[in-house]
């Protein structure tokens, strides 16, 4: 039993014999296995990365006031939508930021098709090469967007990051920023929009009722929501902060080329190697 194993086993010189005598061919497909990758790594586009830096804006100044007034109403604030903690604030924000509404309507509003599926679009003619039904539609814009827009959250800071990568480095950096004024510009229309909504129905229940105190208190939250007003009118950032606006970067973030040169060598040589024991075991019907 001890000599068929020994004949079955093969030992390290016997190894390195085998890869010495077929080393012309190791290297040739090592060699052809780079290049290939090479050329390849080489022929894609270059791809940046632009990333604007933002934080949500902080609303315990109005929002504890507000939570405040609205206890003493008991559940009128309640019914009237009137709760918002910063976040939920936040969490609506990157909701929206990242919401197929919003992307549709900015891929839309740009015309981005054409730039989303440039190989499609004969610039010249300014016309689709495929067929009507083969043309790309809005959902698969939006499809496209999500595959180039990434956000990441840094849960001990607070600060969120939006990262657009392109082929242009001047649209991916325009984009990232488009998209963030875009979404301070939603929200901000939308807190105007329910704060007036808001105004309205405290008036009809300030109306409505004879309790002083109760009155008393509908008219501090209806305070609160004329301020809100104000705050979300005024100048600069609504509900994000930017703390670091995209820029067109310098530097392509991919291919990484010399990784995939590198890559090509290792899988090269490994191919070579296992080319080289299939061709051993075939022809011999044993390594040895």
């Amino acid at each position: 039993m001890e000599m068929m194993m020994d004949r079955d086993e093969i030992s390290l010189k016997e190894l390195v014999q085998i890869v010495w005598r077929q080393r012309l061919m190791i290297v040739l497909v090592t060699a052809a296995s780079a290049v290939l990758v090479g050329f390849i790594a080489w022929m894609l586009p270059n791809k940046y990365t632009a990333t604007v830096v933002f934080t949500p804006v902080s609303s315990s100044s109005g929002g504890s006031r507000l939570g405040g007034l609205a206890s003493q109403v008991g559940g009128l604030a309640a019914i009237a939508g009137l709760s918002m903690g910063e976040d939920s604030n936040k969490a609506e924000s990157s909701a929206v930021l990242q919401s197929q509404a919003l992307t549709t309507r900015y891929i839309q509003q740009n015309d981005l098709l054409p730039v989303l599926f440039a190989d499609r679009w004969d610039a010249r003619n300014k016309q689709w090469l495929a067929s009507k039904a083969a043309q790309p539609t809005l959902w698969t814009g939006n499809e496209a967007f999500e595959k180039i827009r990434k956000m990441t959250d840094d849960k001990k800071t607070g600060i969120l990051t939006l990262s657009i990568t392109w082929t242009d480095p001047h649209l991916a950096a325009k984009w990232a920023n488009d998209l963030l004024k875009m979404t301070n510009d939603y929200l901000r229309e939308k807190a105007i929009l329910e704060s007036e909504r808001h105004i309205e129905y405290l008036k009809e229940q300030a109306a409505a009722t004879d309790v002083a105190q109760l009155r008393t208190a509908i008219y501090s939250v209806l305070e609160s929501e004329i301020k809100n007003i104000m705050l979300a009118k005024g100048p600069g950032d609504y509900a994000l902060k930017v703390i670091d606006p995209a820029v067109a970067p310098e530097r392509a973030t991919t291919p990484k080329r010399v990784l995939w040169a590198l890559g090509g060598l290792v899988g090269g040589f490994a191919l070579s190697l296992l080319i080289v024991f299939i061709r051993t075991t075939w022809r011999n019907g044993s390594p040895r």
